[in-house]
């Protein structure tokens, strides 16, 4: 997202709305393994109100996942399967 900055005389300049990105490690209990993701706070925030990654990601939808987060998906389906 794109928006201005402005100061008290309200001047506008331009500035960017970037996400809150964070460098995790998280641990699967279907796999027993950690996996380190680069996810938004929110998302995180999200996987701790679902019940934790692996609830997370049976949930979430294959498009609004990363391919990282995506090969992770497909590991836990095949254990589940197990």
């Amino acid at each position: 997202m794109s928006g201005n900055n402005v100061s008290h005389a309200l001047n506008r300049t331009r500035r960017r709305f970037l996400p809150n990105l964070c460098n995790v490690t998280l641990l699967s209990e279907t796999l027993n393994r950690p996996v380190k993701l680069k996810i938004a706070a929110s998302t995180l925030r999200t996987v701790e109100h679902r019940g934790g990654l692996d609830a997370f990601l049976l949930k979430a939808d294959d498009a609004d996942l990363s391919p990282r987060a995506l090969s992770v998906k497909q590991d836990l389906k095949a254990a589940l399967a197990a």
